[in-house]
């Protein structure tokens, strides 16, 4: 019961803590949202300080016991035209992945560049509202194609309480456009938390785990080299569907 309410108020502290950082960042990136300062240098300097916010605040989450991170593989992350794709399990994937990967762009959901909160830190750092238009796809091909890393959630949004994973074809077609090389990243937590609708209050019994292993490289070439575009972008779909499937069971 105690480390319950340990949890309980390292959680509570926590939310407030997610508060004041994305106020923080309002005055901090401020600067970064200038026309004039949004080169690719500035918005990389930009994502290194939320990158650092962000690990910090993982790492708070540890020690207070709240949950538990075990990262596999993380040294192969954030190369040169590499697309990430990793499935969603819980809202922490987006801080946790970010403070792992310092200098990574993101496709982020389109309300969040209305989001008070958060808009500073979109605008700043380059990360591309996911509007599924045309521009967008052109946006994350000129990132790729520029030599950034590129971080994608294919569910689009946060795995259902059934854990069914259904991955959007979009993030696998980018990939096999734009990338050298595309990553998978399998997030498993034990038990469930921080899911979509989930009031913060609704502690587990004990503290959260978080498994997560970077899967081997996938070549789009390989994939290409059998089938055109729109084929091969629904298999490569249905194969990463099983895969994350597989490894979160």
């Amino acid at each position: 019961m105690a480390d319950k309410c340990v949890r309980f108020s390292a959680t509570l502290a926590g939310f407030i803590l997610f508060g004041l950082f994305g106020l923080m960042f309002q005055a901090v990136l401020l600067p970064y949202t200038r026309k004039s300062r949004r080169s690719p240098k500035q918005q990389k300097q930009a994502r290194r300080i939320i990158s650092r916010v962000w690990r910090w605040f993982a790492g708070y989450l540890e020690c207070s016991r709240v949950l538990r991170i075990q990262f596999n593989g993380a040294e192969k992350l954030g190369r040169p035209g590499q697309l990430i794709l990793a499935n969603h399990p819980s809202l922490l994937d987006v801080v946790i992945l970010v403070g792992r990967v310092p200098e990574t762009n993101c496709i982020v959901k389109k309300d969040l560049i209305d989001h008070p909160l958060m808009r500073n830190q979109i605008i700043a750092s380059g990360y591309i509202p996911n509007d599924e238009s045309l521009e967008m796809m052109e946006e994350a091909d000129a990132v790729l194609k520029s030599g950034q890393s590129l971080l994608v959630f294919p569910e689009g949004t946060r795995t259902g309480w059934d854990g069914k994973i259904k991955l959007h074809r979009g993030a696998v077609s980018i990939g096999l456009r734009s990338a050298r090389v595309i990553t998978p990243v399998c997030i498993k937590m034990n038990p469930p938390n921080f899911k979509k609708g989930q009031p913060w209050y609704k502690i587990p019994p004990h503290t959260v785990h978080y498994d997560i292993t970077v899967g081997d490289d996938i070549d789009p070439q390989v994939w290409l080299a059998e089938k055109p575009l729109p084929i091969a972008a629904r298999r490569l779909n249905a194969y990463l569907q099983d895969y994350f499937t597989r490894e979160t069971t």
